[in-house]
């Protein structure tokens, strides 16, 4: 593959006509590639090309929708306006706010677990609640010790409070925030 005089003129023709490096290239032939018609085209600093008329057409735009500033929040429809044209007062909507339904906590029952119950990683079982009592770097650290369901880590009791539902947890912890 060589440039040739006539083959670098007929490149510039090609070019300015606005034809495409594959299409030059194809016309060129002889081996010449299209990144071979690029390169030379910018070896020769022919940047400037007559473009295509191909018109775009613009695109028809889509009304724009607002969402709610709030999911529970709903707007009113507007009565439709008395006036027409660009003088037209279209009224405002008022929001309309759901109220929120508070849900009673479920009763939770206390259980006192002995002293007696409470047990040492050493004598703790498959079939014993695993809930932590204490500091685990002191000398009383024990475990709950009670009887739990096979397969579960914790006692019943000690399972409602691992075990929270996320809406209890929110709760409470709006609770805690409050006070």
């Amino acid at each position: 593959m060589s440039w040739t005089d006539e083959r670098v003129e007929l490149l510039k023709k090609l070019w300015n006509q606005g034809l495409s490096a594959s299409q030059i290239a194809s016309e060129l032939a002889g081996g010449i590639t299209r990144n071979a018609v690029i390169g030379k085209v910018h070896r020769l600093g022919l940047s400037g090309r007559a473009k295509s008329p191909a018109p775009q057409q613009a695109r028809p735009r889509k009304p724009a929708t607002r969402a709610p500033s709030h999911p529970m929040t709903h707007t009113a429809p507007a009565p439709s306006p008395v006036a027409r044209g660009n003088l037209a007062v279209m009224p405002k909507a008022t929001p309309i706010v759901a109220p929120l339904v508070e849900l009673a906590p479920a009763p939770v029952a206390e259980v006192v677990i002995p002293m007696s119950e409470r047990v040492t990683i050493m004598e703790l079982r498959d079939t014993m609640c695993r809930w932590p009592h204490g500091d685990p770097t002191s000398e009383d650290f024990r475990f709950c010790g009670a009887k739990s369901p096979p397969g579960a880590p914790y006692c019943p009791f000690h399972a409602q409070i691992a075990y929270q539902p996320s809406l209890d947890r929110r709760r409470s912890a709006a609770k805690f925030a409050a006070s």
